[in-house]
């Protein structure tokens, strides 16, 4: 293994890992002809993560300041590449437009609700959205208003007189604007729907780093009030501006607290803690590729805990906002419905990509089911079916749409033995609370759509590739 002050690989070694900004500067930016690497030095080139170059929604790094826009990132990108006599393959979860123009239409595509179905992933509820007052008529300051201002840069608070009017909308709420009372019924709210007993993890998506701060504050003041005293670690900012910020990633990760992380950038992508049961989206992103990456966060498994889905808490419409764009929609996609209810429809309907999306939520909701299974149902699935539940579970993932559909009208009983439960505990609901004074409605839903079928039925611009969370 070389030291990162090797620049220049030895020739003789037969494995080169670097970083595409570091292939720049070595192929384009080299003062030393002899330096620059040949065009056949490589038989081979993989390019993880290879949609990088999305810079809608942060700063550019320091190995970026050199590429001064996305279109300059995008042709050094494809020239470094194209530079090279070699077989190139790339690897995403989130393919941008400019990712198939480099390197073409995928030739292999696994899609979330594949890895879904197939246990690999952890599949979603449809998101809590919260409407504050503010969040649905916007913001306004009259002209000749008294305006406190802070200055971003020293933390300074003034007073100004407004020359004209100003008007926010919600996406522009605390990066444009800074309001504090939406981040306190905000976090009034989220109190009521986290239990600080429960293992799982919190993330929290904040707008800015001094809005991160915020949101720990209202937060830490929101739980106290809702749950007694709290410690101070189960909630922390974790962005870059954080002393030991590496130490933090890893307790967030493998310790007790903190249980509650509030971040900016540093999260969305390349981190691993399985026991995120829970997103809150208190800012607006308007790359389809960082939400995709920012929702992988939460999809891992995490049996320790008994993780069976997560959930989304959304109080600046995000979700409603780029849900045309994603392919990472829920596979069960109304919670509410019951077995029986999916396996009648299953009976029922004719088409075979109708078939196909109930057996579909069928397996999700199955899969869930099968890891708390009580012994007495699965000796009733036995005694109808002759198989373990198990054995069903592979059976329908094997059929085809027309013989899932032919097996659920074989065994019309099956849907009420698994919605049976023999302990009598019914369904754990969490209610929710509506604020007729300030947090106006705390809905879950789809957005636009009425009915999920209307949002399922949906076909997104791209598909995803291998491994959603990555």
């Amino acid at each position: 293994m070389k030291g990162l002050e090797d620049i220049k690989p030895d020739p003789e070694t037969r494995v080169h890992i670097c970083t595409i900004q570091g292939l720049v500067k070595r192929v384009l930016y080299n003062n030393d002809p002899a330096d620059i690497p040949p065009i056949g030095q490589y038989d081979l080139m993989v390019i993880d993560e290879c949609h990088r170059g999305y810079l809608l929604d942060r700063e550019m790094s320091d190995a970026e300041l050199s590429f001064r826009s996305q279109d300059d990132y995008v042709s050094k990108y494809r020239r470094v590449l194209e530079y090279f006599d070699a077989v190139k393959i790339g690897l995403t979860a989130t393919p941008a437009l400019h990712t198939a123009q480099i390197f073409g239409d995928p030739i292999y595509t696994y899609t979330y609700r594949e890895a879904v179905v197939d246990g690999w992933l952890i599949d979603h509820e449809p998101p809590v959205r919260f409407q504050t007052a503010p969040s649905k008529a916007g913001i306004t300051f009259e002209a000749g208003e008294d305006v406190e201002v802070i200055d971003s840069q020293t933390g300074e608070i003034d007073n100004v007189t407004t020359p004209d009017e100003l008007n926010f909308q919600v996406e522009a709420f605390n990066k444009q604007v800074i309001t504090q009372p939406f981040n306190q019924v905000v976090a009034e709210e989220l109190a009521k729907h986290f239990d600080p007993s429960l293992d799982g993890k919190t993330l929290v998506f904040a707008a800015t780093d001094a809005h991160a701060d915020i949101v720990v504050n209202e937060l830490k003041k929101a739980f106290a009030a809702q749950y007694g005293a709290i410690e101070d670690a189960a909630i922390r900012k974790i962005t870059g501006s954080v002393d030991k910020v590496g130490a933090l990633i890893r307790s967030f990760r493998n310790d007790a607290f903190p249980q509650i992380a509030v971040t900016v950038d540093l999260l969305t992508t390349g981190i691993d803690v399985p026991k995120i049961t829970n997103l809150v989206f208190i800012r607006r992103v308007n790359s389809r590729i960082l939400y995709e990456q920012m929702l992988g966060r939460a999809t891992r498994r995490c049996d320790d805990i008994g993780k069976e889905v997560f959930r989304i808490f959304d109080a600046v419409d995000l979700y409603a906002s780029l849900q045309d764009l994603t392919q990472m929609k829920p596979v069960a996609s109304n919670p509410k419905l019951t077995f029986e209810q999916l396996f009648d429809e299953l009976a029922s309907v004719d088409e075979d990509d109708q078939r196909e999306l109930v057996r579909d939520q069928v397996l999700a909701k199955l899969r869930r089911k099968l890891r708390k299974l009580p012994s007495k149902v699965a000796e009733a699935i036995r005694e109808l079916t002759g198989e373990t539940a198990e054995e069903l579970r592979d059976r329908l993932k094997n059929h085809t749409p027309e013989q899932a559909a032919a097996y659920a009208k074989r065994f019309a009983g099956l849907g009420k033995i698994l919605d049976w439960d023999p302990d009598g505990s019914g369904p754990n609901l969490v209610p929710i609370s509506h604020h007729e004074d300030r947090m106006e409605a705390v809905t879950t839903g789809y957005g636009e759509y009425e009915k999920p079928e209307d949002f399922l039925d949906t076909r997104p611009h791209r598909a995803v590739s291998p491994h959603p969370c990555d």
